[in-house]
């Protein structure tokens, strides 16, 4: 058997930048085993499995998300990276929005010139009392920590400048004992392009830094909003890679984040 796989850098709008993503869409749907098989032998952050629903993409895509180690619940890059295949291979026509059943409910995608807007529900952050000795051992910043804020799915960390947040040089083996899905840093950004900026580390799930995180970005987009005072943002997320991230803080209580993608490889798995 063969299945058709294409490797798309998401959040960028050059090659070998932003976050790369696997995307495999198939006419049924895979085994769970075959699908975590395939998602450690490409060994990107996340490989993404799509499959029309009721074998009619009038009807929207079944997306799933994998990494390397495991399943997740939510990807924003792989996302971003998903619908970009669907149009650039012909599976939707240009004009037409993606709909995606996943396990974080129904995400949208629509184009918007040269960027794509996914329709992602917010994940917002309490600020928290009591910090874990454990996580401030494995983050090795010191006495750079400004707030720490946290939900189900992961730590955020406001630190006092983006050269701190640049300079972190975390501990992943104690990182990966805390019991969340990764930790978020960010800062207020230093330059005047970006409003703020981030980086993500998530060893729990065999990811030690992602590249560029569309899901981290539902939980700082409300973090920022409140404390700038703005709506409408454009960050960067500071990895070695890089890449830049808009997001809009809907009245709905979704968050609106916009990237680019380039499709860098295709080819054919044979299993």
């Amino acid at each position: 058997m063969e299945l058709k796989i294409t490797q798309v850098d998401a959040f960028t709008d050059q090659p070998f930048a932003g976050n790369p993503a696997a995307v495999c869409v198939t006419d049924q749907p895979l085994e769970d085993n075959l699908m975590q098989a395939i998602a450690a032998e490409m060994n990107l952050s996340e490989t993404a499995f799509l499959h029309p629903l009721q074998d009619s993409p009038a009807d929207g895509y079944s997306l799933r998300w994998f990494t390397p180690t495991t399943e997740v619940d939510l990807c924003g890059h792989a996302t971003l990276a998903s619908a970009h295949t669907l149009w650039s291979e012909g599976h939707l026509p240009a004009e037409k929005p993606a709909k995606f059943k996943t396990k974080s409910g129904w995400l949208g995608a629509k184009q918007q010139k040269d960027w794509i807007e996914l329709d992602f529900p917010v994940q917002p952050v309490e600020i928290t009392q009591y910090v874990m000795p454990q996580l401030i051992k494995s983050l090795c910043c010191g006495g750079n920590i400004r707030v720490v804020a946290k939900n189900d799915v992961n730590y955020l960390i406001e630190v006092f400048s983006e050269q701190v947040l640049q300079n972190l040089r975390p501990d992943f083996v104690e990182m990966s004992k805390l019991p969340v899905q990764g930790v978020i840093v960010t800062a207020k950004a230093d330059s005047a392009a970006y409003d703020f900026v981030s980086r993500y580390f998530a060893p729990a799930v065999g990811v030690n830094e992602d590249p560029v995180t569309g899901s981290a970005h539902t939980s700082l987009a409300p973090y920022w909003q409140e404390k700038l005072g703005k709506s409408t943002m454009t960050a960067r997320q500071i990895s070695a890679r890089g890449g830049v991230v808009r997001v809009t803080c809907e009245t709905s209580g979704r968050i609106a984040i916009g990237g680019q993608a380039v499709t860098v490889l295709k080819g054919n798995l044979v299993i």
